[in-house]
Order: C-alpha cells, then sequence, then structure tokens
C-alpha cells in the first residue's frame, strides 16, 4: 500500500497524501514515506518546487491514533532520534521538507488537524480554501505538537498565538487561520493556485531560491553577526560559482526567457 505519491511536471513535483478513505490520517508507514519522498526530492538537481496536497475530502486529519497505537514496538523505535539529524521519524517527516532546496507550498482543503497541520507547516507558504479546518489537534488528547510544530508554529504565528492554538486546541477556519499568519493565501482552489505559484518561482534562478531559503531558514535561530557571514558566503557563491546567475543576468539584459541548468551547475 502506498499512501504518498508523486508526479514530476515541468520541473514541480506535485506530492499526495494519498489514503482518502481515512482522511488522509498518517500511519507509521506515512511517516516513512514522506521522508523518503522527501530525501529523493531533495537529490533531484532539476527540481524547481513541490506541492503538497491531499487526495480525496481532506489534506489530513492528523495522526491514525487507533491503527498506530498498536504497534508500540514500532512507535518507540520511532520516537528514537538519528543522531546525525537530530529528528525522530515523527519529526523527519515534517522537517524533511525544510530540507528540500526549493520552495514547497502546501495545498490544503477540508481538515488540516494535528500531524497534518505540522507537515501544513513544514512548507515554505500554505494556500488554503476559506473553509478548510485547522486545529493543533494535540491538546484535545492532553498531549503537544511533536512533530517540530513547537518551532514552526512559533517562527510561522509568533510566541503568543502560537500557545493560543496549542493550549486551546481550537478549531479554525482557513480564512481565520490567514487572519492569524498561519495561512499565506486563500483560495477556492488552492492546488491550482499553488501551481501557478510554482510556477512563477521556476522563473527565478533555483541557485538564488535555495540560497534565499537556507538563509532565511536559518536566521530564525542564528545571530545577526552569523546570518550576515552567511549573506556574504551565499552571494559569493552565486556570483562567483553559479552558472545560472550569469544565465539570468544575460537573460535580463537581452530581455529573454533565461533557460536554466540544473541547481548547483
Amino acid at each position: 500500500m502506498t499512501y504518498v505519491t508523486t508526479r514530476i511536471e515541468d520541473g514541480i513535483a506535485q506530492v499526495r497524501l494519498s489514503r482518502p478513505e481515512k482522511l488522509n490520517a498518517l500511519t507509521l508507514d506515512t511517516l516513512t514515506e514522506l521522508v523518503a519522498t522527501a530525501r529523493g526530492l531533495r537529490r533531484d538537481r532539476t527540481l524547481r518546487a513541490v506541492v503538497i496536497a491531499g487526495e480525496g475530502d481532506s489534506f489530513c486529519s492528523g495522526l491514525d491514533i487507533a491503527g498506530t497505537m498498536k504497534q508500540p514496538r514500532r512507535i518507540a523505535a520511532a520516537f528514537v532520534p538519528a543522531p546525525w539529524r537530530g529528528t525522530n521519524l515523527f519529526q523527519e517527516a515534517c522537517w524533511a521538507w525544510r530540507r528540500v532546496p526549493v520552495p514547497v507550498i502546501a495545498a490544503v482543503h477540508g481538515h488540516c488537524y494535528g500531524g497534518g497541520l505540522q507537515i501544513a507547516l513544514s512548507a515554505d507558504f500554505r494556500y488554503a480554501t476559506p473553509d478548510s479546518r485547522w486545529s493543533v489537534l494535540e491538546g484535545k488528547w492532553g498531549i503537544i505538537p511533536d512533530m517540530t510544530g513547537v518551532r514552526s508554529l512559533t517562527e510561522v504565528v509568533g510566541l503568543d498565538v502560537a500557545k493560543r492554538l496549542t493550549m486551546t486546541a481550537e478549531e479554525i477556519s482557513g480564512t481565520e487561520a490567514a487572519r492569524f499568519g498561519l495561512v499565506s493565501e486563500v483560495h477556492d482552489e488552492p492546488i491550482e493556485a499553488a501551481t501557478a505559484f510554482a510556477q512563477r518561482l521556476a522563473s527565478r534562478s533555483p541557485d538564488a531560491l535555495a540560497a534565499a531559503k537556507r538563509l532565511f531558514d536559518g536566521a530564525v535561530t542564528s545571530s545577526a553577526r552569523r546570518t550576515f557571514a552567511r549573506e556574504r558566503r551565499e552571494q559569493l557563491r552565486l556570483l562567483l560559482l553559479r552558472r545560472n546567475t550569469k544565465i539570468v543576468q544575460r537573460a535580463a539584459m537581452t530581455r529573454t526567457a533565461p533557460e536554466f541548468r540544473p541547481r548547483g551547475s
């Protein structure tokens, strides 16, 4: 059984949570497939962007607690972090998308609860329907978000809103989530809107996009001095070593569309 599918067209990966009969509730197998998918895409230097969505009536209704709790040994193993990454399986299923060096856009409809919300937070942007339903649902069950959600929520919505959503487990609409800053944009057709945005990003240098993602993600926990040093290194690499920088500059001067090489060329 496959719970995550991927189709790549024109450099844009369409990734789908594919367990629609269970509202894409997460199993340990789903988490494993999410990690494997992210790692595979990370190695593709022709990739330009990723759109993550759910099949059926929901993005993701969170962890399949009933099914997962029947596998205590696998749960125990999944909680052990890999020493070279610092994440366990639950966390890496989300954080692996931060490691993909292209823009990742989550297109959300229906339920976006618990672990599903944390997967959406791992994307660089979140597009959602106005009537989608969002909740840090772990609070309802007397637990906390532990799939990198504490870090991601704080980054995206700020400390007070992150505490509120976590402590109350309240359910909000996509429109309300946008007001909180949890959602980037609201659209009736979020997959189409996310894909159009991905195509727009694909017109920019893939090396510059990768550098920007690394810098902004790292700036959250870095000192100003360290961020400035990283800016200098990234800029020198782009100016002196990357062929795509020369391609985009030449295209701008000649007013032609750039034809980029694979990332890192």
